[in-house]
């Protein structure tokens, strides 16, 4: 592919081994008849991290961007000189950083994965009353995408009650903090079911609705997607509940961070199924 424009562009965050973000952004790249450097920061374990530093590296090396993932979304947003993207800038967080010579750009492709995940599921339904576990940056993304769907109510917990309350207030209404004590009340007033917190994942194994009875909900959509099959989300088909997994908000993320680093619109149908072959195929035990 001599001559083909090259993205350079990577991930950095925590525990990143099992992402196949790098493979997606391949394959697009591929299909799109682009080269694709990417690079990947591991920072798990790195307690004197410094995200800020790190971006303004990567810039000055001439990088076409990078996406960001947890726990660094909320950091992101803050770092000196980042513009943040006008749809995103009330969400508070990034994952997706493109680099500019007027200087670095924050956007929040979570936030277009999840409107693009349950647009292809749900088609026109709102959401109706949410109960949703954790505050962190998808939270963000999530809880602002779900008020934009028309939510009824989006209750919030996490185990920082005050990050359930600044999320809450960022977003506004209908979006409201409960006590982990309330957690159960909210969950059995609610038609959809959120997991915004890492368990479930490999390196965070456990269920953030532990104990719950999941019955009386009609949804449930987990943002962990290694594995794609939870088992939050195991117990919700088991209860009855339409379930939306995190590898839809993947695939719908991928395309928009592919098209912002690139530049190119792709078809979107056509990429979806190309993306449905890196399906993480385990489920968890």
């Amino acid at each position: 592919m001599t001559g083909a424009k090259t993205v350079r562009t990577g991930l950095i965050g925590a525990h990143i081994g099992a992402s196949r973000f790098a493979a997606a952004l391949e394959l697009l790249a591929r299909d799109n008849g682009l080269e694709l450097e990417f690079r990947s920061i591991d920072t798990a374990g790195q307690e004197n991290f410094d995200l800020c530093a790190t971006l303004a590296a990567l810039a000055a090396e001439g990088r076409t961007g990078t996406a960001v993932t947890h726990p660094h979304k909320r950091a992101a947003a803050g770092c000196a000189g980042m513009r943040l993207a006008p749809e995103v800038a009330r969400v508070g967080a990034i994952n997706t950083v493109l680099f500019s010579p007027d200087g670095a750009i924050g956007d929040n492709t979570d936030y277009l994965g999840f409107l693009g995940a349950w647009r292809a599921q749900m088609a026109d339904r709102s959401p109706g009353r949410v109960a949703m576990a954790g505050a962190g940056g998808v939270a963000a993304a999530v809880g602002h995408a779900l008020k934009r769907l028309g939510a009824e109510e989006i209750a919030i917990w996490d185990l920082s009650a005050d990050a359930a309350e600044s999320l809450a207030r960022a977003i506004g209404a209908p979006a409201r903090a409960v006590a982990l004590a309330q957690a159960g009340q909210a969950v059995a007033a609610a038609q959809g079911l959120v997991n915004c917190t890492p368990l479930g994942m490999h390196h965070h194994p456990g269920d953030a609705f532990a104990g719950m009875s999941l019955s009386g909900a009609e949804w449930a959509f987990d943002a962990v997607y290694t594995p794609t099959d939870t088992v939050f989300l195991q117990r919700a088909a088991a209860a009855g509940l339409r379930t939306i997994t995190g590898f839809e908000l993947f695939r719908h993320m991928a395309i928009a961070s592919f098209e912002r680093f690139s530049g190119i619109r792709v078809e979107e149908q056509a990429a979806l199924e190309r993306l449905a072959e890196l399906r993480p195929a385990e489920a968890a035990p």
